[in-house]
């Protein structure tokens, strides 16, 4: 599972990383809310922690916007503002829990744990076309065909089913899998879409990958070619 912690104090930001990294999360980390609305939009996320108060964008404009984008990731409002009217803000503007601080971790967890089950964020598979992907073992399975894939392969295959038929920038491959700060090129994800393709067709895969000139890639199944 992938969390997104939206905080601009940076001590308590990387506490929250280190305490859910513990409990076997993926978490990313952004100190502001324009940035942070921009990572929850990638919608690769299964749950967004989010401040109310930070620069540029509060915490309940960041989420008037990812709720106008369609996006239904669940929100988790961390905050010290505790009055009613607050709390009201936040549920209006489609927050689905606020908790105020300070917190105990085990009420954190407890909650985040209540999100994940309300979203049905417990499902252990990706599907498109005739073909799975496993989100325990990291396997392709198509029609009682596996073939396992690599960490890095799994991070890639599982954005493409994430977004399906809807392109998918080299750029936000790159940062979405290997990192914002990293020295992997574009090259890279060329690579990695190779490796893909030919693990789709050893177990007979009906998806294509398909790439579109300066759009990057998107998945199509042999009902849609």
């Amino acid at each position: 599972m992938k969390i997104l912690v939206i905080e601009d104090e940076v001590l308590l930001a990387n506490s929250l990383k280190f305490l859910l990294e513990s409990k076997g999360f993926q978490v990313d980390v952004v100190y502001d809310g324009e940035n942070g609305m921009e990572y929850a939009l990638l919608g690769v996320y299964d749950l967004l922690i989010l401040d109310v108060m930070m620069p540029g964008m509060d915490g309940y404009q960041v989420t008037r916007q990812i709720r106008i984008n369609r996006c239904s990731t669940p929100i988790l409002m961390l905050t010290a503002k505790s009055d009613i009217e607050d709390r009201v803000a936040g549920l209006n503007a489609g927050v689905d829990y606020y908790l105020t601080k300070p917190f105990d971790s085990r009420e954190l967890l407890a909650c985040i744990n209540a999100l994940l089950r309300r979203q049905g964020a417990q499902v252990n598979e990706l599907t498109f076309g005739n073909t799975a992907l496993d989100l325990a073992s990291g396997m392709l399975i198509c029609e009682g065909k596996r073939v396992r894939l690599s960490a890095r392969e799994f991070d890639v295959m599982r954005l493409l089913f994430l977004f399906k038929e809807r392109n998918l920038a080299k750029e936000t491959i790159l940062a979405r899998v290997w990192g914002y700060e990293t020295n992997a090129v574009e090259n890279h994800v060329e690579v990695y879409i190779g490796f893909l393709r030919k693990k789709l067709a050893s177990i007979g895969s009906d998806i294509r990958i398909v790439s579109i000139r300066r759009m990057g890639y998107h998945l199509e199944s042999g009902d849609s070619c």
